[in-house]
């Protein structure tokens, strides 16, 4: 009895090209997982410390179609525990102005604090931990308990 080529390479394990798809999707989901807890922090609205952020620098960089632009300035915490000298406001902050004030959030992010509606990075955090749970599965990751097992006997 002779196996076809579809089931030869079933039987055969995992391709290079397999381990190569498998890798990637395991650096995503590496990269993405340890800022899983800020980013959830950071999403939900009311969540951290609450205080006012002052707009000193606002940068834009033009893209084709768009602009993004980076305010940058300092936060104090409500009860003045917390002075923040220099950090990014995230969001929207578009209608801001230098020495302009808005309220804002400490998450305890290091270099960004945010508005208090929340943030929506989660979306994009999501969208990569999918697509690398994508690549290890696709990558031939189902394949290994099977290739373990298949080993032993």
């Amino acid at each position: 009895m002779t196996l076809d080529g579809a089931t030869a390479a079933r039987t055969k394990g995992v391709s290079a090209f397999g381990m190569l798809m498998a890798a990637f999707g395991l650096l995503l989901v590496y990269l993405v997982l340890p800022n899983a807890g800020t980013v959830l922090r950071a999403a939900r609205a009311g969540e951290g410390t609450p205080g006012v952020f002052t707009a000193r620098e606002r940068t834009c960089v033009r893209h084709p179609g768009h602009e993004a632009c980076t305010l940058r300035g300092t936060f104090r915490s409500d009860d003045g525990a917390v002075i923040r000298p220099v950090v990014a406001l995230h969001g929207s902050g578009d209608g801001l102005r230098v020495g302009e004030t808005a309220r804002a959030r400490d998450i305890g992010r290091s270099s960004t604090v945010y508005l208090p509606a929340g943030s929506r990075e989660w979306i994009m955090n999501l969208v990569l931990l999918s697509v690398g749970g994508l690549l290890l599965f696709g990558g031939g990751l189902h394949r290994v308990p099977r290739l373990l097992l298949t080993r032993r006997h």
